[in-house]
This record gives structure tokens, C-alpha cells and sequence, in this order.
């Protein structure tokens, strides 16, 4: 199940530390690496921090934005560097090391670890179904980005070798990332319709739904469903305003 695990970096601003998440990686048997926009790749100094690791970069997958980079994923875990507001799962490694490679048993999962100044935006974040935070001295808590890969990506090794992840799969899969995303382009548009939803008066409304799906986790039927119920919605309000 680790070749289902992605390390997907966003905006790296020091080529170096790609080189040393690729050596990370490789330690513990990882070796999907995805980069949003990267400063700069190929990098010599990239090659040289990889120790070694070098084929991962020659793999690597450089992409546009971090919807690209999970699209085809049913599980995205964002790394935090700090405690949030709780309306978002949050786990320390290794709970989130037996989610992961139980899921990826079925479904390609993304571990998402953001800029090395400011980490991930709060719009990245309401990408992530969780988010992993790694405990460590309040005083000083600042770890670098191929610390905090290395730190999850020994704990997603350490559930590898001990767990039993060949169980059944689920009898309808995770709505990948891109499905969820024309999901939530239909329930925008739909709330429109039916007039519940004003998109000249900004609210929260969007936001907290789209939170309260991404903690849900629906899979493809349920999603289904979810959307035959807004399609009919729609039809019942312009078949209304037909009569009118």
C-alpha cells in the first residue's frame, strides 16, 4: 500500500529540501513525490541533498496547482505546524500513519506538507479531509520540511510493517478530489437555483458545507445520490418558475 501513498510538496521555495524530502522518502520505502510549482527543479542542489535518492526526483511530478496533484486521490492529509480550530480531523503521526494505509488499500492517498515559511493556505487546507500535526517542545517547535516528512513517513513505515491492511475493499470507492470538487460545483449551483444561497451577499455557508462533506468522506454512490437529490431540486425550481 505504500506505492498508494503520495508526498505531494507545495510551492518549495529551496530546491535543497526537495533533494532531502526525495532521501526521506526513500528511506522508508516511499516513493511517489509530486511538486506543486516548485522555485526551482531540476536542481543540482536537489541531486546532491537526494544522497542518493535521485530516481525519486527523476520520477517526481510537477504540477500546476494542488488540485492536480490530488485529483485522483480519496484522501488528502494536509500537514499543519500548528493546532487549528478543530472543525477539521486532526491527528498526530501515527494515528494518521493507520488511516493512511488503511485507505490506501483501496484508494490513492496524498500526505500535503505546504511553503516552508507559512505552510499550507486556509483554501489548501479545506482541500484536506485531516490534517497531521507532530507534537514537539512548545518552546520550539519549528521542524524543517524533510524533518516533518521523514517524522510521518517513518511512522507511515512503522504501520506498514505491523498492521494487517488486505482487508476487503469498500463496496463503493472514495470519491476521488476532482469528483468531490464537481460535487461541490453542482451544490453551489443548485443552492443558486433554488434561491437558498444569494452569491452577492458572501456568507460561510459554502465553506462549512464543504467542510462538512470533507469530514463525511462520501463514496461514489453516496455522492450519487447527493447529486440525483440537488438534479431534482433544480428541476422542481425551474419547472416553478416556468408556472410563474
Amino acid at each position: 500500500m505504500l506505492n498508494n501513498v503520495r508526498i505531494v510538496l507545495v510551492n518549495t521555495s529551496h530546491p535543497g529540501n526537495i533533494g532531502a524530502v526525495a532521501r526521506a522518502m526513500k528511506n522508508m520505502c516511499l516513493d511517489q513525490l509530486v511538486l506543486v510549482q516548485p522555485a526551482q527543479f531540476p536542481s543540482a542542489e536537489a541531486t546532491a541533498r537526494a544522497a542518493g535518492a535521485d530516481d525519486l526526483l527523476a520520477r517526481a511530478r510537477c504540477c500546476n496547482t494542488l488540485e492536480e496533484a490530488v485529483a485522483d486521490c480519496g484522501l488528502i492529509v494536509g500537514a499543519s505546524a500548528r493546532l487549528r480550530s478543530g472543525r477539521i480531523l486532526e491527528q498526530d503521526p501515527r494515528a494518521c500513519a493507520r488511516q493512511v494505509m488503511q485507505t490506501s488499500s483501496h484508494t490513492p492517498v496524498a500526505l500535503v506538507f505546504g511553503r516552508e515559511q507559512s505552510g499550507l493556505t486556509n483554501e489548501e487546507l479545506e482541500r484536506c479531509h485531516a490534517l497531521v500535526h507532530i507534537p514537539s517542545n512548545p518552546d520550539y517547535s519549528s521542524l524543517n520540511l524533510a524533518q516533518a516528512v521523514q517524522v510521518v513517513a517513518y511512522e507511515l513505515y512503522m504501520a506498514h510493517q505491523d498492521g494487517e491492511w488486505s482487508g476487503s475493499p469498500p463496496e463503493f470507492p472514495l470519491c476521488t478530489a476532482q469528483a468531490m470538487e464537481n460535487f461541490y460545483t453542482h451544490l453551489e449551483q443548485a443552492l443558486i437555483d433554488i434561491e437558498f444561497h444569494n452569491p452577492n451577499r458572501p456568507s460561510q455557508l459554502l465553506h462549512r458545507l464543504r467542510r462538512l462533506f470533507q469530514r463525511a468522506q462520501p463514496d461514489t454512490h453516496e455522492v450519487g445520490i447527493l447529486r440525483g437529490i440537488l438534479s431534482a431540486a433544480q428541476d422542481k425550481a425551474r419547472a416553478a418558475r416556468s408556472e410563474d
